[in-house]
């Protein structure tokens, strides 16, 4: 289980530059994001090197952010496999709320936004 920025910004120009400034003078590094877009407001999601940091440093510039428990998964970076893994969760009765990550050098990194962060982790030990 791990930690994720989620941060609530405006769609206008110069905002997600505010908020990477905002990290960069705090020199906290970004290892994942995420970023969904409405007309009005983006979403972004991170990964960063100290969580608690970043949300005490973004919030006194006036930024929303919370932190939020996701799983982070290494798996194989085969065909299949992360289909095994959502059989695993659904069939223990999790819910994936959202997912994002990427593949390099035969490994997939995954971040899950699922409903029983725990149960989850007990699921998924077999596969790490």
């Amino acid at each position: 289980m791990i930690k994720q920025l989620t941060v609530f910004l405006q769609n206008e120009p110069g905002r997600l530059r505010e908020l990477t400034g905002v990290l960069s003078e705090n020199e906290i590094n970004i290892s994942a994001l995420s970023m969904a877009e409405t007309e009005e407001y983006g979403i972004i999601r991170m990964i960063v090197s100290d969580p608690e940091k970043a949300q005490t440093a973004l919030k006194e510039k006036h930024f929303v952010v919370k932190l939020v428990d996701v799983i982070g998964l290494l798996i194989p970076d085969v065909p299949g496999k992360l289909h095994h893994v959502l059989e695993l969760l659904a069939d223990g009765g999790i819910n994936v709320a959202y997912m994002y990550g990427y593949s390099d050098n035969g490994a997939a990194r995954m971040i899950m936004k699922v409903s029983d962060p725990q149960k989850s982790e007990k699921i998924l030990e077999e596969i790490q």
